[in-house]
């Protein structure tokens, strides 16, 4: 795992905390493979990778924790946590309730130069899709997310969609090799495009909201293939999102 980068500064140019600097190193971690979900962690050993204390790794652990993307066992260490259905429901229900508005208010806040680098980040997607380079989609994926979400004027909103979206990151891969194209997630994302081209706050809404639902519905489609249990999932979206899922 790499050292705790810089480049996990606070958006306001404040310098991160060590905590912050330890936040960004696991996830990234998480990101590219490095920690491995269910592996049992030691604490010591992370630190002394990172060249921290062990202070802020605890703590830095210890917020982890309350995303769902880690958990401790007692004097033994920590593991980075799958989550199961319930928690991808959940997790789906937060980015709709957050990133739909967000869409809606990037739509009419986007200068020309916003407009402009939304559109790189789409045509970096299709050159990944070309490439059939995952890892380098994914990353202009949580751009593209990103900037819409910068643009919807929140920090807070910004760094929960993160956490989020690194919470379902393995799962979300996986949807890719067994049940969808990154041509087809790339193809999502051009209705939001052209609504946030257009200045059509409610068409970029309804985009989002479509393009969410569907990585949800596909999420809990593979947590019910790897699961032992009979998953009722159409009734747990349902609970949780209130849309049942198409074709289940």
């Amino acid at each position: 795992m790499s050292e705790p980068s810089a480049e996990a500064a606070d958006r306001s140019g404040r310098p991160p905390t060590l905590t912050e600097r330890t936040i960004e190193a696991v996830r990234e971690g998480i990101r590219n493979g490095t920690l491995v979900p269910g592996e049992l962690y030691s604490v010591y050993r992370l630190a002394d990778e990172l060249g921290v204390s062990r202070s802020p790794v605890r703590d830095a652990l210890l917020r982890l924790a309350e995303t769902g993307m880690v958990a401790f066992e007692r004097n033994r260490g920590f593991r980075v946590v799958l989550p199961g259905a319930r928690e991808l429901t959940e997790i789906i229900a937060v980015r709709l309730a957050l990133e739909v508005p967000a869409a809606q208010r990037a739509a009419v806040r986007a200068t020309a130069a916003d407009r402009a680098a939304l559109q790189n980040e789409y045509e970096a997607m299709q050159v990944s899709v070309t490439a059939g380079d995952e890892t380098a989609f994914m990353m202009h994926d949580q751009r593209f997310h990103g900037l819409l979400l910068e643009l919807a004027g929140n920090a807070h909103v910004t760094r929960i969609i993160e956490n989020l979206r690194d919470a379902t990151r393995l799962v979300g891969t996986s949807t890719i090799r067994t049940s969808r194209s990154l041509e087809d997630v790339y193809q999502e994302h051009l209705p939001i495009l052209d609504a946030i081209q257009q200045g059509s706050p409610s068409t970029a809404g309804a985009a989002m909201r479509r393009h969410l639902e569907s990585t949800g519905r596909l999420l809990l489609q593979e947590a019910a293939r790897k699961s032992d249990t009979n998953l009722k999932s159409n009734a747990l979206w349902n609970d949780l999102v209130g849309h049942p899922p198409v074709g289940e």
